[in-house]
């Protein structure tokens, strides 16, 4: 067992010298990737974009922290891993994420934080939301030929008393019931909704604001709509009808679809019980629910093996050969769940511990906010290198937590990384990536 007091920690011994330690070091940070951050975040200009659609209802004359500092500390937090406010105390008096954050005195304390969190509202996280979607269009240098929305929902687990929690049987907790939109890696929407409700809840008035956005900075982009079978709901697909909105969305097996391909599970059975082998068959028929005013155009995938049939249909107005629509595009929805899980698990998603639901929703747009800085410092910095295709997890881990000692005076602040950290052939081209 290690001696420990108040000033020094002392491990054993290495020979005949004693091991001591102490949080004595001086000015030094285990984040010596803030400064990847902050070129990242002045080359897209988040922030700042943040702050300018959010309104501060503060003094002018008794400001001490501009809205922009306020949010840049919180998003850079997230991104170092720093999930509570209350870290903030400590790192409010850190010199290097006061150089990120471009101050050269105290960061602001937890309790100013909060403050921005609890007086958030609806318009602050209507603004936001434009700000997702501005940043992903300035991101594109020349218009797109075709973009496909990934939509999907997941679950925040509550464990307080929260504004409109409520108990969900399939998670099996109280929880919120967030909706994300994505167009491959960039995050378009996270809206935050009670979860006592349908799934497709508000699915199709947020894809009709995101589609009239990019069609007005993208006319002839082709939009492709992709989800599973929980938002095959007749509002969606007739609204992308009416809209020129192609569609691709898993619909749910009932006794009607699965009798339309009985025939062909009895000749894949046979043919399995022959050979042994998995069969796997890919077929396409029309099909129109009692819901539906119009027969629709139905891919269903059929499969055999040890444990009997498994089926799968989708919906879809896209023309094509049904393996590849099936194969190709359709399988790849599953990515967006990554995606998901990198906003929610690395960079803090899930935290939504505040009484509020609005201030819950900021809070989730603050992790938004951290993900979309991230997957620009991918995008922008490390491509070619060995973490291109990392999570934003790994990313914190092996580039952006590295030991640094801040030396700061009238004339520069000169920040001395580690001299053996092993990222440091990656660090230096990522840095150079984002000279500007």
């Amino acid at each position: 067992m290690p001696k420990c007091t108040d000033r020094t920690i002392e491990f054993g011994r290495l020979g005949r010298r004693v091991i001591e330690a102490n949080f004595e070091g001086g000015d030094l940070s285990s984040d010596g990737g803030l400064l990847l951050l902050r070129r990242v975040d002045e080359r897209i200009g988040l922030s700042r974009a943040a702050a300018a659609v959010l309104s501060d209802p503060r003094d002018p004359v008794r400001i001490t922290h501009s809205l922009r500092d306020l949010l840049a500390q919180r998003i850079y937090g997230l991104c170092c891993g720093y999930e509570d406010l209350n870290d903030h105390d400590a790192l409010r008096d850190d010199l290097l994420m006061q150089t990120a954050v471009g101050r050269l005195d105290a960061l602001a304390s937890s309790p100013t934080l909060s403050r921005l969190e609890t007086r958030a509202t609806r318009a602050q996280s209507v603004a936001l939301h434009g700000v997702l979607i501005e940043q992903f269009i300035a991101n594109h240098k020349k218009p797109p030929a075709e973009l496909v929305l990934d939509i999907d929902a997941s679950d925040v687990p509550l464990h307080g008393n929260q504004e409109r929690a409520e108990f969900h049987a399939y998670y099996d907790h109280h929880c919120y019931l967030p909706l994300y939109v994505f167009c491959g890696q960039a995050m378009l929407a996270c809206v935050l909704r009670p979860s006592r409700i349908d799934g497709a809840k508000n699915a199709a008035a947020v894809i009709k604001l995101l589609v009239t956005r990019l069609r007005q900075a993208w006319p002839e982009a082709r939009i492709i709509v992709r989800g599973d079978s929980g938002f095959c709901r007749q509002r969606l697909l007739r609204w992308c009808e009416r809209s020129g909105v192609s569609y691709i969305i898993g619909l749910a097996r009932n006794a009607r679809l699965e009798a339309r391909v009985r025939y062909a599970e009895l000749m894949l059975a046979d043919e399995y019980e022959r050979s042994g082998i998995k069969q796997r068959l890919i077929d396409e028929f029309t099909y129109a629910a009692d819901t539906w005013d119009i027969e629709r155009r139905v891919i269903t995938r059929l499969e055999h093996a040890s444990l009997g049939n498994n089926p799968r249909f989708i919906v879809t107005n896209l023309e094509g050969n049904a393996v590849q629509l099936y194969e190709r595009l359709y399988c790849a929805r599953g990515e967006a769940e990554n995606r998901i899980k990198e906003a929610q698990l690395d960079l803090f998603g899930t935290r939504a511990s505040c009484h509020r639901f609005a201030a819950n929703q900021l809070r989730l747009l603050l992790a938004a906010l951290a993900y979309t800085l991230m997957q620009r410092l991918r995008e922008l910095a490390l491509k070619g290198s060995e973490l291109e295709r990392a999570t934003a997890a790994t990313i914190r881990t092996r580039l952006l937590k590295i030991g640094a000692a801040i030396v700061r005076n009238t004339r520069r602040v000169r920040v001395l990384l580690a001299s053996h950290h092993p990222m440091r052939s990656v660090f230096l081209s990522a840095a150079q990536a984002l000279a500007p």
